[in-house]
């Protein structure tokens, strides 16, 4: 098995440089498992985009998730689980209204919980998703 860890160029760099967007085993006989750090609704300066606009903020969020698993041939089908940071659940709804569009058919594993507050003022979710990526 082999680790990699990764800052693909479709998203931009980490906060301060302290981790990787993307750890990914590689695993004997082929296939890969992906496993994404939490994604913040930011722009690529790093600004929060609509703060407290649970909509806005979700779809920055699958958007920056997507170009990470596209970095390693991976889609949105690939997606074995979603954990989900909320700072109040009362916006669910909203996050799930987004979320449905990125998983239509297959529902992957999913945790959801509040939080008191993520480390960006305006922020109201982060999302980490683990993937596999099968081959054979």
């Amino acid at each position: 098995m082999t680790l990699t860890l990764d800052n693909p160029a479709s998203v931009a760099a980490p906060f301060g440089d302290r981790f990787s967007h993307v750890a990914r085993l590689d695993l004997p006989g082929g296939g890969a498992l992906l496993v994404l750090s939490g994604q913040v609704g930011v722009d690529d300066q790093g600004a929060v985009v609509a703060p407290g606009d649970v909509r806005a903020q979700s779809e920055r969020i699958f958007d920056l998730i997507g170009g990470l698993l596209a970095a390693h041939g991976a889609t949105f089908a690939d997606v074995l689980h979603v954990r989900t940071f909320m700072t109040d659940l009362g916006l669910l709804p909203g996050y799930g209204e987004v979320r449905e569009r990125y998983f239509p058919h297959v529902k992957p594993a999913s945790t959801t919980v509040e939080v008191s507050r993520l480390f960006l003022a305006g922020a109201v979710l982060e999302v980490e998703v683990t993937a596999a990526l099968i081959t054979g």
